[in-house]
This record gives C-alpha cells, structure tokens and sequence, in this order.
C-alpha cells in the first residue's frame, strides 16, 4: 500500500476533509493508495473545538462518507511522517511553503502544493468543492500509472 501525506496548518479542516474522502473513494476502487494527514503548525489552531471541522463533517457527510465516534485529535507532522510516505501534498502553496521552509527545509522541493485556502479566505463549500476536485483528479492520475 503507497501512502500520500496531505499536510494543512492544523490537520483540523482541509487535510482531515482530504484523507477521509480520498479514503473512502480509494477504498470503493480498490486502489492501492491510503493518505494521512498532519499539521504544520497546530499551535495556530487554539480556537478549533473538537477533532475535526464541523465544516468538514458535513460536507463529508453530504458525500456519503462516515466519521467514527472517536475521531483522532489533530496531530502535528514530525519529520519520520514525511520518511513514511511515497507523495507529500501541502494543501495551501501561499501558506504552507512558508512553514514547511521553516519547519522541513529539506523537503520543501519534494512537496507538492496545491492552492486551497482557508476559512478565512475563501468559504467552506469553495474550499472544500475544490478540494474534492483535485482529489478526483489525484485519483485518476494515480489509477492510470
């Protein structure tokens, strides 16, 4: 099994949003791929209530796909996590790059970023519409190599 790691700010949102979609699609196709997801700076996510963004249960929900009772807490990436995987996806080019620069300044040119922004940018349905395209799209690249 290859396994992508989708990092955001603080795994509570878009990156959480991106591993539980593009597992459950995976799952249904029978592709060999599983993502993770971690945070870059959980420290930023003081005001997040909860495991996961209401925002993300529901859009998941109104995909089909259900969360469990015990849903993991955000977790903030560590360098083994990029070591244990075969693709890294930064969900945001303008504001993660910086952090990973900081953070992970070997890997910053072994990420591949993607430009979806945060609630505070850009609305939840937006953000996360155009999420699950890129995932759809990530899917079939990945089923046609």
């Amino acid at each position: 099994m290859k396994k992508i790691l989708f990092l955001c700010t603080g795994n509570y949102y878009r990156s959480r949003f991106a591993e539980h979609l593009f597992n459950w699609i995976a799952a249904k196709q029978g592709l060999e791929w599983q993502v993770v997801s971690r945070g870059l700076a959980l420290e930023r996510g003081i005001d997040n209530i909860g495991a996961i963004s209401q925002y993300a249960i529901e859009a998941l929900k109104q995909r089909g796909v259900t969360l469990l009772e015990n849903e993991r807490f955000p977790q903030q990436v560590l360098e083994e996590d990029f070591h244990a995987v075969d693709m890294v996806i930064a969900l945001d080019e303008l504001e993660h790059r910086p952090l990973v620069l900081e953070r992970f300044p070997k890997w910053l040119d072994r990420v591949e970023y993607w430009l979806i922004h945060d609630i505070d940018k850009t609305s939840a349905s937006e953000a996360l519409g155009k999420l699950e395209k890129h995932l759809l799209q990530l899917i079939e690249k990945l089923t046609q190599s």
